[in-house]
């Protein structure tokens, strides 16, 4: 499925011209218009996912395999040390596209400070707290998904 309204659709089925470094049935890899580094690239799904929670896992089951790859060739064509691979859902996440994509940035040695984050401190009985919500959480997802 496709929305005629998005335009990560148009750009992935080639509606909408883009810098293109890789297509197959599944996907299309362009680099993104606002770059966080050089290279920073965009896998978009051709077929149209909200987010991550939408995506058929045959889709999603792809997308790492596919990162590794790109992540690799900015290593390997770029001189990048390492490389970030990055997926939002939802506004709060930063999500400011409504289609599933996954952003691979390629990270160079001495370059800026990206994705990071200062950890938090958590006690033990909190952890235990959160985990056993988050296990309840998952069972009935899975479960959901059985049916």
């Amino acid at each position: 499925m496709r929305d005629e309204n998005c335009i990560f659709c148009k750009i992935a089925n080639g509606e909408i011209p883009s810098s293109t470094v890789y297509e197959d049935d599944d996907f299309r890899v362009i680099l993104d218009l606002g770059p966080a580094s050089k290279g920073h690239a965009l896998i978009l799904p051709k077929q149209h996912y909200k987010d991550i929670c939408e995506a058929d896992m045959a889709v999603t089951g792809k997308i790492l395999p596919l990162a590794a790859k790109i992540g690799s060739a900015m290593k390997k064509g770029l001189g990048a040390s390492g490389f970030n691979v990055v997926q939002n859902n939802g506004t709060s996440a930063g999500q400011t596209v409504f289609h599933l994509h996954v952003h691979v940035i390629p990270r160079y040695e001495n370059g800026p400070v990206m994705v990071a984050w200062n950890p938090g401190k958590a006690e033990s009985r909190e952890l235990e707290e959160t985990a056993g919500i988050l296990k309840n959480a998952l069972a009935e997802e899975l479960f959901t998904e059985e049916k």
